[in-house]
């Protein structure tokens, strides 16, 4: 699901639900973005056809202090709750510890919810909205987004569903970046180091997937991780794409080098690709979301900000 700017954007059309008020009907931003993950989530079980009493456990997160637009979106839901923070590499944090837990037989349905929105990350992070401060041409827009994904033991039905099949976490990396306005730079080292342990470690080809994306590298992160990749002999550019530059126009809708947030990634992976894989024009993907792992308290001490990227694989038969 995504605000308005989001549904203007060349994805806007694989949203399950669109909202122009930024507020989503609530009295502050921060309380807007808890109902897009309580929304979210109601939307995902409302698809799997199931009641949220059938979860075990939610895995989620958010961009806000001590995810509390996770803790309040989801409280009424009344489940085990794993709060977790990877920056804009939480989805595939949920995602990847999620079907961990059930694979090791600990649980057998859980819930993977992330968001953010541009509204409450700015004013956190940055300046007031009223302020009106020039963006950086290297500054991303916090996507105002949120998705959930439903994880299960197995899958009963004839239509089958797409399954993780491979999870790789990342490490944390820091180059020194110390630019709050070039989060890319920070997070493409990260990547482009998950990215190449993957290849190096299961000797999987490249162009075997249908496309490898980036959570939210932007211009200036997706150019730098294809050649820190191509320094290593690995070259994937032929399938590789990145969540912040797909999910917006770059060129038409004035958002500088791309679009960032939890809710990036989140929100292409369960509006476009699972619509891909339901087509059957998607069969096997390599999602690799990486995040900043930085506070305002870090930055305001003039700390580098280091980067992380956790993978994910996801098939279809």
């Amino acid at each position: 699901m995504g605000a308005a700017k989001e549904k203007e954007g060349p994805l806007g059309e694989y949203f399950d639900i669109t909202e122009n008020d930024i507020k989503f009907g609530e009295k502050s931003f921060e309380a807007g973005e808890s109902e897009m993950q309580r929304l979210a989530l109601n939307t995902a079980l409302k698809k799997a056809k199931m009641h949220h009493k059938e979860l075990e456990a939610i895995l989620a997160g958010d961009l806000l202090n001590q995810c509390t637009g996770s803790t309040y979106g989801l409280i009424e839901f009344d489940l085990p709750f794993i709060g977790l923070f990877g920056a804009c590499s939480t989805m595939a944090e949920s995602l990847a510890l999620g079907s961990l837990l059930i694979d090791g037989g600990h649980f057998c349905k859980v819930g993977a919810v992330t968001s953010s929105h541009f509204c409450s990350a700015e004013r956190q992070f940055r300046f007031p909205l009223e302020y009106g401060g020039q963006r950086a041409p290297t500054s991303q827009w916090t996507v105002t987004a949120a998705g959930a994904v439903i994880l299960s033991e197995k899958d009963s039905s004839e239509n089958k569903k797409p399954k993780i099949t491979e999870v790789m976490f990342g490490k944390m990396i820091d180059k020194g970046i110390d630019d709050i306005s070039n989060m890319g730079a920070a997070m493409s080292p990260a990547a482009a180091d998950t990215i190449l342990k993957y290849f190096r470690e299961t000797g999987a080809d490249p162009n075997s997937f249908d496309i490898i994306a980036t959570g939210d590298l932007g211009i200036e992160g997706k150019r730098i991780t294809e050649n820190l990749l191509l320094s290593e002999g690995c070259d994937i550019r032929a399938k590789y794409n990145d969540c912040g530059l797909m999910i917006y126009d770059c060129y038409q809708q004035d958002i500088h080098s791309g679009g960032s947030g939890c809710g990036c990634s989140a929100s292409v992976l369960c509006g476009y690709f699972m619509q891909k894989f339901e087509l059957g024009e998607y069969k096997n993907i390599l999602l690799v979301c990486t995040g900043a792992l930085m506070s305002p308290g870090s930055v305001m001490q003039g700390n580098s900000i280091p980067g992380i990227a956790h993978l994910v694989r996801i098939e279809k038969n």
